[in-house]
Order: structure tokens, then sequence, then C-alpha cells
């Protein structure tokens, strides 16, 4: 009788762990998707549990949050010029160290970053630095949104990526991703994060990913430039301010037909095709090598979540992972994006060099059948310094069809200097700015003909 007691006893231990993997697999999985992957409606438009979270806080702080970037910056500048003059950085801990122990290029970046963006808070400096269409749109819009965005990104994204949620939807498109666009299906994730919620998002997902040692240095570039998608929210924006809401299904249809061409191109071409496929050093390969041989597609997703559910962080770590995610954006990320987005948002604003660039496009457009060539010509490489810049130029065009193809344009760019590549080249994602210019010029190359001739033939 104690036999079989003992011997029911050892069969129910095994099925209470499965069952509490499974929950811990299941639970914070699903509050990921529900945070960062699930459409809701706010004012009657599409977005996703983080966005409202972070509009209610912004309407909370009623305009508090570009002054506080603002703080941000400066302290971040400081900090920087302490740590890099005394050589104390590592005296104050590894985080500090990791934060403002920079090289001299990050520290002058980080003051320039903190002088705009005074000379913004103050309304004190040239047009170029301050103005409604430069500084202002920087600091006011794009990082105040990030501060509230990433507040509560930061904290979450771990429920994402860190509970077995990957490893499960990768095995399930595994072979369609390897297949199509020689990545794991666990970029699957990346790429729907990016298109219901910012494509910063699919960004910062992809770098800890690869500092994880889940994917290659050539994945991960591949991952960062191609599925890092504009939000489907911030297309609806641009289609109704370039005036074109009313076209926004065959719109964002175009979008999605030349995106995925140039998913499948981009990365067979330099300077994607040229890197390697080496892991993170400090971690190493951690994709497991095995095939889930006799196991279903489902069972071997499973098992495979489970797995990584059984070894993801406490709490307490969950807590920590977060604060300093949130400190590397706030002191790292914010200032690149006030002294690289205002100083490209200015150049295409202020001065010509984006009209003698594109002057000899003008004759291409004409060839293409393109309204208003002279016009249209800017727009098209205005979006590598804001991916909202394009929409602003193409108001003053009459044609629909040229603000069509446009705003779809922009869409598909995806590299914006002062948003995702600022973020880029903040991560360990090992891309330059020079590397980043070619793959705009590339994309912009692959999908404009796409883009125009899907407007001719089915939309006008």
């Amino acid at each position: 009788m104690a036999d079989s007691d003992s011997s029911t006893a050892g069969a129910s231990a095994p099925a209470t762990s499965s069952r509490r993997l499974f929950l811990r697999f299941v639970i914070p999985s699903l509050l990921g998707v529900l945070a960062f992957l699930t459409p809701m409606f706010e004012d009657g438009k599409i977005t996703i549990g983080l966005a409202i979270l972070s509009n209610a806080l912004a309407a909370l702080m009623d305009g508090w949050l570009g002054p506080i970037a603002g703080v941000v910056l400066a302290v971040s500048a400081l900090l920087s010029i302490y740590a890099n003059a005394t050589g104390a950085g590592k005296k104050h801990g590894a985080l500090f160290a990791s934060l403002f122990d920079i090289g001299k290029p990050f520290v002058i970046v980080r003051i320039v970053g903190a002088i705009f963006a005074a000379m913004t808070l103050f309304g004190v400096g040239p047009e170029w630095i301050v103005g409604e269409n430069t500084g202002q749109v920087v600091l006011f819009d794009v990082i105040a949104a990030l501060v509230a965005f990433f507040l509560f990104a930061s904290f979450l994204l771990p429920l994402l990526t860190d509970f077995g949620g990957m490893e499960f939807v990768g095995t399930l498109l595994h072979r369609t991703f390897r297949t199509i666009f020689r990545l794991p299906g666990r970029s699957a994730v990346d790429a729907t994060a990016s298109w219901l919620g910012d494509g910063t998002v699919g960004v910062i997902i992809t770098s800890k990913q690869y500092e994880k040692g889940y994917y290659s240095a050539r994945e991960s570039a591949v991952i960062a430039t191609n599925f890092s998608i504009v939000s489907i929210t911030f297309a609806l924006l641009v289609a109704n301010f370039t005036e074109i809401g009313h076209l926004f299904i065959p719109f964002y249809l175009t979008v999605t037909a030349s995106g995925l061409v140039a998913a499948i191109i981009v990365p067979r071409l330099p300077p994607l095709s040229r890197k390697r496929d080496d892991y993170w050093p400090a971690t190493g390969k951690q994709v497991p090598e095995d095939t889930g041989e006799g196991l279903s597609l489902f069972r071997w997703g499973l098992q495979r979540a489970m797995k990584r559910a059984a070894h993801s962080p406490g709490f307490g770590q969950l807590l920590r992972d977060g604060a300093s995610t949130y400190a590397e954006i706030l002191f790292g990320l914010l200032p690149l994006i006030m002294a690289i987005g205002t100083t490209g948002i200015a150049i295409a604003e202020y001065t010509p060099i984006f009209n003698w660039l594109t002057f000899p496009l003008v004759p291409v457009l004409e060839a293409m059948h393109v309204p208003e060539a002279a016009a249209a010509a800017p727009a098209l490489l205005a979006g590598f310094a804001d991916m909202f810049l394009p929409a602003i130029l193409a108001t003053s065009i009459e044609s629909e069809f040229t603000r069509f193809v446009i705003a779809a344009l922009s869409v598909t760019q995806l590299i914006y200097m002062s948003e995702v590549g600022a973020v880029i080249l903040k991560s360990n994602v090992p891309l330059n700015i020079f590397e980043l210019a070619s793959i705009f010029l590339i994309r912009t190359v692959i999908t404009f003909p796409i883009i125009v001739a899907i407007a001719h033939l089915f939309v006008f």
C-alpha cells in the first residue's frame, strides 16, 4: 500500500511541475501579447494596450514630458562629462559605467543633445534649432512620446520575450521564415510588435535577443532594418495628414506588398549580405540545435517554450532589468535622437541639400508619370532625417497620386535617424550610420517602383 502511494505521488510530481511550467509560460506570454500585440480601439483608432497606457500618462503629465526629458538630457551630458574626464565611472558600479563611461564622440553627441533641448525649452537660439518643425517636433513630440512609451515597454517587454512566447512562435514559423527571409521564426514577434506598436519596439526586442544569443549578428541587422515596421497607427496618421485617408486600405496594402518584397531582397544584398552569423561574444549561441524529431510542430514549440519558462527571470530580476533598459533609453537614446534628429530635420527644412541630391531623380519621376516630379523628388530622401518629414513636404503637392506615392514610400523606408535609426545606432546591433544610409537608399530603390506601379495599376 505504501509502495502504491509512493508511486502515485511520484507520478503526480512531474505532472504538477509540468502544469506549473505551462502556466509560467502561458500567463506572462499572454499578458505580453495583450500589451504589445492585441489590436484595441481608442477614440475610434486601432492601437495597442501599451500605447493606451503611454497616452494616458502623457495626458496625465499634460505637457511636462518635454521639460522632464530636457532635464534628463542635461543630466546625461553632465554625468558623461564627469565619467569621461575623471575615469571614475567603474567606481560607481557596472550600470553607471555602461550608461556614462562612453567614448568621446558619444559624449559630444550628448552635449549637443542637451544644448539643443535647453535652447528649445527656453526658445532661445536660431529657428533651425528651436523651430516648430525642428527642435520642438523632436523634443515635444518624438522624445516626449518615447519617455512615456518606454516607461511601460521597458518593464513589460520581458513578458513577450523571456517566458517562452518567442520560442513557441519561432518554432511554428521556423520553416516559413527560414525559407523566405533566411531568418528564425521568432523574428515574426518583432515584426508584429512593430506593426501594432512602434518600430522602436521591434529594434529593442531585436537588440535584446541578439545580446542574449538568440539572433546572430546578420539576423539582428536584417531584422532591425527590415522588420522594425512603422506601426499601423502611424501609417494611418500619415495617410490622414497627406489627405489620402479615404484610400487607407489600398495604401496599406501597397505598403505591405512593397515592404515584403524589400524584406526578401534587401538582406541578400550588401551590406546586410556581408554580415557574419556570429553571436554576441558575452553569451554565445543560445539557440538549441535539436529539431524536435518525433514531435509535432505544436508539441515541439510547447516543449521549447516550457523549457525557456523554467529559466525565466523572477519578479525582482524583471524590475532590475526593466529599470536598466529604461535608463539606457533615457540617458543614452534620447540625447542621440535630440542631436541627430534635430540636425537632420534642419538640413531638410533649411538647406537645399535634399533638392540638390534629388535633382537627377526628377527625369526618372517624369518617366514614371509621377505628377509634380520636381516637388516630389526631395521627399524621396527626406525620410532619412525623420519619418514624418516626407508627409510634411507632400502637403504642398496638389496631385493625390503623388501624395499617395510619397506617403507609401515614407512608411516603407523604415530607417529614420530621428527615431529608429538612432535606436539602432545606440543598440549593439552591428550597423553604423553609413550602412544605415545605404540600406535606406536600397529600400527606396526597391520599393518606389513597386509603389508607383501599384498606384498606376490598381489605385488611380
